[in-house]
């Protein structure tokens, strides 16, 4: 019994810190944010050679060994608009059916100090959110006979839609000897997650109970990541960072919907980018990262199994995902001592294939291109103030339902405005 109170109680305040840290509903790289700080956004995510800021210990934990004593803060209002348009099928909703739910705030903390030995501790706080979607409950000729539980909704389940929410706590310690800086970043991750409408699938569930409760549940674990930057010569510096899978917690709540019983971990990514000094005020980005979707079985497993495979099951059906591949390409360009400003193109892989177009309407992260433009403003000698604007290109990911014949298009494109401050110690 005391166990219990002490897990309610964990519970409760996890719950409330992700309430006053509300990220994101659908991000841009599967569900990996484009970037995390407004700086960042204004340069597409790019700069895992370039340091920035304090917020720069989320793109490579070396990056702020050379950052001075510092806090930063912002805030990004995030727009997704995700639909699928459906014909000839047997259980999905016909027609173009679109999510609600369509604006977002996503805040971010970092606190840089430098210590006596030349080193620096950085604190920071960041989220990834993805795989949200909010369909009503539409009228649906396919429900119209049992053994479908509803006659509404895209699955037959009324109002249907996924919430996944990420939140990264990290500690990094950094230090610049000579050329070379290094970074280590101890993190804590806490996620929640919680379905509804899809209780249609219960007969193919291996736990059909903890299937489809519409509550938010709780998964935390402890991840490691770390960076390096060393500067070739004043003009030019390389960059590496990456980080370890995090093994999370499993989903008790949804024990019959993610594969191995409830099991989703955060997978692993690594990130190598080099910066360039082609003026002393324009600084040219440029960064590759790879995001390993594939190791995680309750994103990576096929959906087309679902009828021989039970959901929630060892080897369970998931979403489908591939690994995701990103370029990013972008300018920095200091006008004056007092206004930078910014520009950057982002490339990412469609982790999304055509065969499991039908499941991923809960998770139709198919966006590929994104366009970033920013600045900043120095306002005295403490304080300045970062502005970002984003868009990402729409694109559509094209298979088919259960039955023959069928079709199902997904589609998706994304807006987002950040502002940030950042005082000077």
């Amino acid at each position: 019994m005391l166990s219990s109170a002490k897990s309610r109680l964990a519970g409760s305040v996890t719950l409330c810190l992700m309430a006053g840290l509300p990220f994101a509903a659908q991000a841009t790289e599967g569900y990996f944010s484009l970037a995390y700080g407004t700086a960042q956004r204004g340069v597409a995510g790019a700069g895992v050679a370039y340091s920035q800021d304090a917020m720069s210990s989320s793109v490579n934990p070396a990056a702020v060994a050379s950052i001075g004593h510092e806090f930063n803060t912002g805030l990004e209002i995030f727009s997704p608009r995700r639909q699928y348009t459906a014909s000839g099928t047997a259980m999905v909703a016909p027609g173009t059916v679109k999510s609600g739910h369509n604006y977002f705030p996503i805040p971010n903390f970092a606190y840089n100090m430098p210590l006596a030995n030349g080193a620096v501790l950085n604190f920071a706080a960041y989220g990834n959110g993805g795989m949200n979607t909010s369909y009503p409950a539409v009228a649906n000729a396919n429900c119209a006979s049992p053994p479908f539980p509803s006659t509404t909704g895209v699955f037959c389940d009324g109002k249907a839609g996924v919430d996944l929410n990420q939140l990264f706590l990290s500690v990094t310690y950094a230090q610049k000897m000579g050329n070379f800086s290094w970074g280590i970043a101890p993190t804590l991750a806490v996620q929640s997650f919680a379905a509804r409408g899809i209780n249609s699938f219960g007969g193919y569930s291996s736990d059909p109970t903890n299937l489809s409760s519409g509550e938010h549940d709780i998964s935390s674990g402890v991840g490691l990541r770390a960076g390096v930057q060393y500067e070739v010569t004043p003009q030019f510096t390389v960059g590496l960072a990456g980080q370890t899978k995090f093994n999370m917690t499993k989903y008790d709540n949804y024990a019959g919907l993610f594969a191995d019983g409830g099991d989703f971990d955060i997978p692993a990514s690594v990130t190598a980018g080099l910066a360039y000094k082609i003026r002393p005020d324009v600084t040219l980005l440029l960064d590759y990262q790879k995001i390993f979707y594939s190791d995680i079985p309750s994103i990576a497993n096929t959906s087309t199994t679902l009828g021989s495979v039970l959901l929630g099951s060892a080897g369970g059906p998931g979403f489908g995902w591939k690994d995701v591949e990103v370029i990013r390409l972008a300018a920095e360009w200091q006008q004056t001592p007092d206004m930078t400003w910014r520009i950057g193109y982002a490339h990412s892989t469609n982790p999304i294939t055509s065969t499991d177009a039908m499941f991923n309407i809960f998770a139709p992260g198919v966006v590929e291109d994104h366009i970033s433009v920013g600045g900043s403003k120095t306002l005295n000698a403490r304080d300045r103030l970062d502005f970002s604007v984003s868009y990402v290109m729409a694109n559509t990911v094209k298979g088919m339902e259960m039955a023959p014949g069928s079709s199902i298009e997904l589609k998706m494109h994304e807006v987002s405005a950040a502002i940030g401050w950042t005082r000077k110690f």
